[in-house]
């Protein structure tokens, strides 16, 4: 173990006990610090209202013993916080409160606990000595709030793209003006940093060409990955019979649909019944009413099993219980720069991969992991087409594998390193 010399600052809005791949992201980066010689400190969010509070993280944080303060704002997400753990809203309603969030607020609704974040974190810098500050983004407006005290402290900032800001999937500009503003503050910001940390080379490719004063030196690449240790921790849980077990861990929401894969199946059921009778498909997470109406509707029920929402440790026990894991991208705008954290939870577990993608980073990164099969999100024959393939495979025990090289490269702590390699080459003399 390193001796502990280097002190940072993290800010990250998501973080345990709340749930899913970004707050898994900065948490497992936080843990694994430590063994590289950084001592963090973080500053996040009080209680919220929230759709996936996740215990096993929780856990794992408070056995870590890292000091952890926590702001509270008045952003909706903290006014509604008596109302605890959320189901998430259907996708129409969900959509309708985006576009009206962000036609109110720029560049999110979470301007107020950003605010109450940057006194914080100026109250801490004046007080006590860091080395670096690292921030987790969204939301984008504590990038822009931190960004400001660059120059008053000379301490360097890095900041994480677990998405884009400007111009990303899930934006949604109602004029013009807010178009503009939002670039603006983004270029502002990103004069004021001095690091920049991404997922995936789309996005990188996507910043230095939107803001031609960032050069190829200035963004690193760092995507997502596994903890090894909960692979190990996992509970282990038995397998049904002879079947083979299609799976699909995480929410559909905004990117993702289940309904042209249950639709494809659905093909299957007509056309190879035998086939269909010896394959389950089973969904960890928040499968939705609208996703249920249409198992329904295509009379599916037998052939679907809905562990609903889970812990950590608990989905990757699922998911190291299946053959064969599954994923899915709808086209959007700017679709290609985007790479789900649940792909890299697949790669630690050495499954294959049913990966329903569009051109991008996503894709990429299947053809990378070797033990994929990949086909276009709304083509229902081929969707159909790949799994009478991956059964047949099945059927005959010749499922592909991934090789150790490729699975090694996106454990944590292997990216931590490359994290405090960026924090260290910021370093002040």
């Amino acid at each position: 173990m390193i001796e502990k010399n280097f002190k940072v600052l993290v800010i990250a809005y998501y973080f345990p006990p709340l749930g899913l791949s970004g707050v898994q992201r900065t948490f497992k980066f936080v843990k694994y610090m430590q063994k590289f010689g950084w001592k963090p400190t973080v500053v996040t969010s009080d209680k919220i209202a929230y759709y996936a509070y996740d215990n096993s993280l929780a856990v794992e944080l408070n056995q870590l013993g890292l000091k952890t303060i926590r702001i509270s704002g008045k952003e909706p997400n903290s006014i509604l916080s008596k109302l605890g753990n959320l189901k998430p809203p259907r996708e129409i309603f969900r959509k309708i409160f985006s576009i009206i969030s962000q036609s109110i607020y720029i560049p999110d609704n979470k301007i107020s606990w950003s605010k109450n974040v940057e006194k914080k974190v100026d109250d801490i810098l004046r007080n006590e000595q860091f080395d670096a500050v690292y921030v987790s983004c969204p939301p984008f407006s504590t990038f822009e709030r931190i960004a400001r005290l660059r120059t008053k402290y000379d301490i360097p900032i890095i900041i994480d793209y677990r998405d884009l800001w400007f111009n990303s999937y899930f934006s949604f500009y109602i004029t013009p003006f807010h178009k503009i503003l939002n670039k603006r503050k983004e270029y502002n910001s990103l004069k004021n940093i001095d690091a920049i940390i991404v997922t995936n080379r789309k996005i990188k490719e996507f910043l230095i060409k939107t803001y031609p004063f960032l050069t190829f030196e200035d963004i690193t690449i760092i995507p997502h990955g596994y903890d090894e240790e909960d692979f190990v921790r996992a509970e282990k849980f038995p397998k049904p019979g002879n079947k083979m077990v299609l799976m699909y861990a995480g929410i559909f929401l905004g990117y993702s649909t289940p309904k042209y894969f249950l639709k494809a199946f659905k093909e299957i059921t007509i056309e190879r019944p035998d086939i269909a009778q010896n394959i389950e498909l089973h969904f960890v997470g928040y499968l939705r009413k609208e996703n249920h109406k249409l198992i329904k509707k295509l009379k599916l029920e037998e052939f679907i099993f809905d562990h609903g929402y889970v812990d950590h440790l608990t989905s990757v026990g699922k998911i190291l219980s299946a053959d064969v894991l599954w994923f899915m991208i709808d086209y959007r705008k700017n679709i290609d720069s985007i790479l789900p954290g649940k792909i890299y939870e697949y790669v630690g577990a050495r499954k294959p991969i049913l990966g329903c993608v569009p051109e991008g980073a996503a894709k990429i990164a299947l053809q990378e992991y070797g033990a994929s099969f990949i086909c276009k999100p709304d083509d229902i024959s081929e969707i159909k087409n790949t799994i009478y393939k991956i059964y047949e495979l099945f059927k005959n025990n010749k499922l592909p594998v991934p090789s150790d090289d490729i699975v090694n490269k996106y454990k944590r702590d292997v990216l931590t390193e490359t994290l405090v390699k960026v924090l260290q080459s910021k370093l002040k003399v």
